[in-house]
């Protein structure tokens, strides 16, 4: 194996920090705050979603590049939430320099992609740029208004955010969300139904992916995952580790089936791999979820989205088979790092791994599964779980 796969998965392990990075919003049932990691995976299905509202020369998969990478630098310099009192011009040069240590991990080539591409969302010069800063200005005020009880001093800051703070140029950048947002700050019942409107349901509905609790841990060993948190990273890895597929897989496709692959699971719930599991039950209700959530959307986007889901699930293309790869390689790395982590849990076997995970690491990327499986090995072969 290449010099560069440690680089990048040390670069993927400090990406989990984003996880603990708390955010001043808070999730839509205003049970605690929303971190960073989750907020940046809600923005890509907010660019997913929206593309049809973008202009002709945004480029969506760019647009979901520089949202998975907007706010790592948080990991350094932590949220500034945009109404307290800030040196902004302080804040810009210290998330320039946390840019450059994190980015500067990768390989030398990846480090320069992924810092050029964060700085053209910080400066919001070009298309794509003005088009991610637009979804990241419009989601934490839906974020506050689609709240069934939004907090009052929230509500204050969307007043003051619109009226002539950072979304007021909405107004004419993306009428129809500004628009929305007034109609909803009256505190009347929204009468619009513009291609804006017809599409926020579903990504209210999608903060739920938020509470879904995993079986894995953070690395930080703090508390267990949920499914937003994780969907954002195991995306991140499908776009460091790419160079590892087959040379057929188109990236940006992984990407998409990753973003949406686990929106299942508002209704299904998620059931972890080494758990005891009724599969043919737990497809029906998968399969009733995914036509539930994605048929909120219009009618187009419903199946183009449940196409994307269906072809991971069945993982028989190289790119579905890609993105299988990486939404089995994410936990092993997590449990090698935190001294078994899930394995220890479920009381879980080399042997199981092997079929488990192994299979469809295998599959997606050989070159991943031949640097993963002698850790495995020494893992078994110096814990208290045997290898069988």
């Amino acid at each position: 194996m290449n010099d560069r796969l440690p680089a990048q998965i040390a670069f993927l392990k400090q990406a989990d920090k984003l996880k603990s990075v708390e955010r001043a919003n808070v999730l839509l049932d205003q049970s605690r705050s929303e971190n960073s990691a989750e907020h940046s995976w809600h923005l890509t299905l907010w660019a997913l979603v929206m593309e049809p509202l973008a202009e002709k020369d945004v480029s969506i998969n760019r647009v979901i590049q520089m949202l998975l990478l907007h706010d790592l630098v948080e990991i350094l310099v932590g949220d500034h939430p945009i109404h307290l009192e800030t040196d902004w011009q302080a804040v810009a040069l210290a998330e320039n320099k946390a840019a450059e240590e994190l980015f500067g991990v990768l390989p030398e080539d990846q480090a320069i992609a992924f810092l050029n591409l964060w700085r053209e969302f910080e400066e919001d010069k070009t298309p794509d740029a003005r088009f991610a800063k637009i979804l990241d200005r419009c989601q934490p005020l839906f974020q506050v208004l689609c709240a069934g009880e939004p907090r009052p001093d929230h509500l204050d800051v969307v007043q003051s955010n619109l009226d002539g703070g950072r979304a007021a140029y909405l107004e004419y950048a993306f009428p129809y969300a500004y628009g929305h947002a007034r109609q909803m700050y009256s505190g009347g019942t929204p009468t619009d139904t513009n291609p804006f409107a017809q599409r926020l349901p579903f990504l209210t509905e999608a903060d739920q992916l938020k509470s879904v609790q995993r079986a894995s841990r953070l690395l930080s060993g703090d508390r267990f995952e949920n499914s937003a948190e994780h969907s954002w990273h195991i995306m991140l890895h499908a776009w460091v580790l790419a160079e590892y597929a087959e040379p057929t897989v188109k990236t940006d496709r992984v990407l998409k089936m990753l973003l949406l692959h686990d929106i299942v699971e508002i209704d299904a719930g998620d059931h972890p791999i080494h758990g005891q599991v009724d599969h043919a039950a737990q497809a029906a209700k998968e399969e009733a979820a995914a036509s539930r959530l994605f048929g909120m959307l219009p009618a187009d986007q419903y199946e183009e989205f449940l196409a994307l889901w269906h072809e991971f699930e069945a993982a028989e293309t190289p790119d579905a088979r890609f993105a299988k790869a990486v939404d089995r390689i994410q936990t092993p790395i997590a449990n090698l790092e935190t001294g078994g982590g899930s394995w220890v849990d479920y009381d879980v076997t080399l042997a199981q791994i092997e079929s488990r995970v192994g299979t469809s690491v295998h599959q997606g990327s050989p070159k991943l599964w031949a640097w993963l499986r002698p850790q495995l090995e020494d893992f078994f072969s110096n814990s208290k779980p045997a290898a069988s």
